[in-house]
Formats: C-alpha cells, sequence, structure tokens
C-alpha cells in the first residue's frame, strides 16, 4: 500500500510490550510511549503525516498515533490507515482497509477482492529479469501453487493425488514444462512427493530453503496457466494479478470465508475449477492495490507524489 500511494516511506519496528501487546488495538492507559519500544516513541515525538498498519499490533500503533496528533491539535495532522479488521469500531482510524469477504462495512471502511499484493506489470517484469534462465523452458509454462490445511481447508495425500493426476494428464497431453513451489504450510510428504511425481516433466520443483532461493516471483512471471490450491487468499490475489488463466483445485471443498472470495472469483470469471484440460481463457488481472491507493489519496486528500 505505501509503494503505491507512492513518496518516500519508512518502516516502524514495533517492539511489543506487555501489557499493550495482550489486548492490541484496544487502549489502555500510561503511556503510550512504553508500548512498542523507541523507535515507536520517536514516531509518536515526531509523528509522520500518514501511518499504515496492517495487524492487531500494529492497530494499536497507528491508533495511538492519531489520538496524539489529535490531542495536540497539529495543523497538518496524522492521518491513519489499518488494513484488516481490527476488530473494534473502525472510527479508531481514518481508513480501515479489509477484504471483502470478511464482511466488515462501515463509513471509513474500503473493501476489496483479495488482498493487497506488488504483483503488477512492473513486478511482472522485474522477476521475469531476475529469472530470465525460465524463458528457456518451453511452453506452454505450467505454474503450480501449492498452499496446506487451513481452518477452512484439508490437504492430504488423497487431494494431492487428485490433484496430480489431473495435472499430470495435461502435461503429458500438451508437454510444455512444470514450474511448482510448495508453501510454509505445505505438509512434508506432499512437498517429497511433488519431486517423485513430476521429475519426469522438464521444469523446476522447489520445496523449502534446502532448494535455494525461492522462485515464486518468476513462476508468476512465466507462467503461462496458473494451477492453485484453494486455501490461501493472498497466493490465489497473486495469481489473479497476473494476466494467465488461473485454475483453482476442488473449490467446493472450501469453507469459512476464503470460501466466498473463490466464489466471487468463479463469478467474476478471473478463475476457473481445475479439470484435466487447463484450456487457455482471457481474464482480466486483478489489480486491488492500485485501485484502492486511488480511493486512499482521493479519501484523505493526499497528494499524487508525496503522501
Amino acid at each position: 500500500m505505501a509503494s503505491a500511494l507512492g513518496g518516500a516511506t519508512r518502516d516502524v519496528v514495533l517492539q511489543s510490550r506487555a501489557p499493550w501487546r495482550w489486548l492490541a488495538p484496544r487502549r489502555l492507559p500510561g503511556a503510550a510511549r512504553a508500548a512498542f519500544g523507541p523507535d515507536f516513541a520517536r514516531a509518536l515525538a515526531q509523528p509522520p503525516r500518514l501511518a499504515i498498519g496492517c495487524g492487531r499490533q500494529a492497530a494499536l500503533a497507528t491508533r495511538l498515533l492519531r489520538e496524539r496528533a489529535l490531542r495536540q491539535a497539529q495543523d497538518e495532522r496524522v492521518r491513519t490507515v489499518q488494513i484488516l479488521d481490527p476488530r473494534i469500531d473502525p472510527s479508531h482510524w481514518d481508513l480501515v482497509v479489509v477484504p471483502q469477504h470478511d464482511g466488515l462495512r462501515g463509513d471509513n471502511v474500503v473493501t476489496l477482492l483479495g488482498s493487497l499484493n506488488p504483483v503488477d506489470d512492473a513486478w511482472l517484469a522485474g522477476a521475469r529479469a531476475q529469472f530470465a534462465a525460465f524463458a528457456e523452458l518451453p511452453s506452454p509454462r505450467t505454474a503450480l501453487l501449492l498452499g496446506g490445511d487451513s481452518a477452512h481447508w484439508h490437504f492430504d495425500a488423497a487431494a494431492f493425488e487428485a490433484l496430480a493426476a489431473k495435472l499430470e494428464a495435461a502435461l503429458a497431453r500438451d508437454g510444455g514444462s512444470l514450474l511448482a513451489t510448495a508453501s510454509r504450510r505445505t505438509p512434508a510428504g506432499i512437498a517429497d512427493a511433488l519431486r517423485t511425481r513430476f521429475g519426469k516433466f522438464r521444469g523446476v520443483t522447489w520445496r523449502g530453503q534446502a532448494d535455494g532461493e525461492n522462485p515464486y516471483p518468476g513462476l508468476l512471471a512465466w507462467a503461462d496457466r496458473i494451477v492453485c490450491t484453494p486455501d490461501s487468499v493472498n497466493m490465489l490475489s497473486e495469481a489473479c494479478a497476473t494476466r494467465a488463466p488461473v485454475f483453482v483445485f476442488e473449490p467446493w471443498h472450501l469453507g469459512g470465508r476464503p470460501r466466498n472470495f473463490v466464489d466471487a472469483l468463479l463469478t467474476r470469471g478471473r478463475v476457473r475449477e481445475m479439470d484435466a484440460a487447463l484450456a487457455p481463457f482471457e481474464a482480466e488481472p486483478l489489480r486491488e492495490t492500485a485501485r484502492v491507493a486511488a480511493i486512499v489519496k482521493e479519501r484523505l486528500g493526499l497528494q499524487s507524489d508525496n503522501p
């Protein structure tokens, strides 16, 4: 978000301390400068024009910055943008940015489809340059993005076998290459099975740090088509920000609020359910970060070149 807004930025390192750490973002009596360590204390002393936070601890930090500036009646008070539902009244911030499938609504709430991410044409061009060797792999280049167990989806050996059978049929028919990556949540046995099952196909398989640099940006940048498990909103959002068709494995097994997100993508035509055909289709890239940044600038009256 900060990058999309433009202008100079700096990170504030929060050193969460008790008792604020336990109840954030609820405010507690006492000196706010003690809540998050010296870096945050300096930010309180010299507040920025705009503070952006993400998550529960950062929500308290942005709330304290805004309250401090309001008490001091500064001519240019701190504007605050909190990303993700803070679980208390959103009126404590100037704007709250949340995925629309989370359900939070309000006059100062901005919703987006999926999650914020940096993937745009410039980001993809940089990733293609960084992983230029992937250009030598034969097309169609199929990217496989594997997640893992979550509160709303279970990924076991049987599920992987069903996914692998469909993907193997497509690769055997179409040729090309496979660019596969596991995530931190991918069960170890499934990550190991990636290489065993697909070792005969040209491409690259990344299962963890032991395999070297994570080629994930290159996979997104060079993919002609993307196959993705349904469990991760972030992973799906990044895949959908490319121009490649995205195929979601067994979306009907997903539950909870993430299912609402996947259903919205299916309705919009940005993704399709995975089958053995993996037939190409045209879809508009999902670029929510730029759209939300434009709304933030307008709602907060920020200059285009210096938020």
